[in-house]
């Protein structure tokens, strides 16, 4: 049914005879069974949710507010980029700002320098974290780089004792065989 305007509305659908006490009770949505199909015609659950098989928008594809910025832009991004720098030159801040943050955006990591001791095996680990602590305690290195460091020495250390246990292993099975 539609209206005036042409808005399409749907009358409540009315739950089945004998549901309740038997009079003509209104349903959830979540109750009405109902096949949407998206604009490609690709069926979805009454949820909204795709339905098996449907995987949705295709990989890379983007929205279509997206699409119509790109298509305006087009071809126009060196004379924005001319225009931002002019303005940034004449002391605009905001200009400024988004010339140096594009220029030289905020390192997000930095580099860390300190004496660790080679590790060669898994009972080498207890040195090399008694070495970040020592260096986080004496102030060359941060608690965050330090914890950093320390993950990284973890999983090198895991790496040394499977490579062990898979040297014992080859041993033993060898030696059975």
């Amino acid at each position: 049914m539609t209206d005036t305007t042409g808005v399409a509305w749907c009358q409540p659908c009315l739950a089945p005879e004998g549901r309740n006490s038997g009079s003509n009770t209104v349903m959830s949505p979540s109750e009405v069974a109902v096949s949407v199909d998206d604009a490609a015609g690709r069926p979805r659950n009454p949820d909204g949710t795709f339905a098996p098989g449907n995987p949705g928008k295709p990989p890379g594809s983007r929205h279509k507010a997206t699409q119509a910025v790109l298509a305006l832009l087009d071809g126009e991004a060196e004379a924005l980029t001319r225009k931002a720098v002019e303005r940034a030159l004449e002391g605009d801040t905001t200009a400024l700002r988004l010339c140096l943050e594009r220029l030289a955006p905020p390192r997000k990591d930095s580099p860390v320098t300190f004496a660790l001791p080679a590790m060669q095996s898994a009972t080498d680990a207890a040195q090399a974290a008694g070495a970040v602590l020592a260096a986080v305690a004496g102030g060359d290195l941060t608690p965050t780089e330090g914890a950093h460091v320390m993950a990284l020495i973890d999983t090198y250390r895991r790496t040394l004792e499977t490579t062990e246990l898979e040297r014992r292993l080859a041993a033993l099975e060898g030696g059975r065989a």
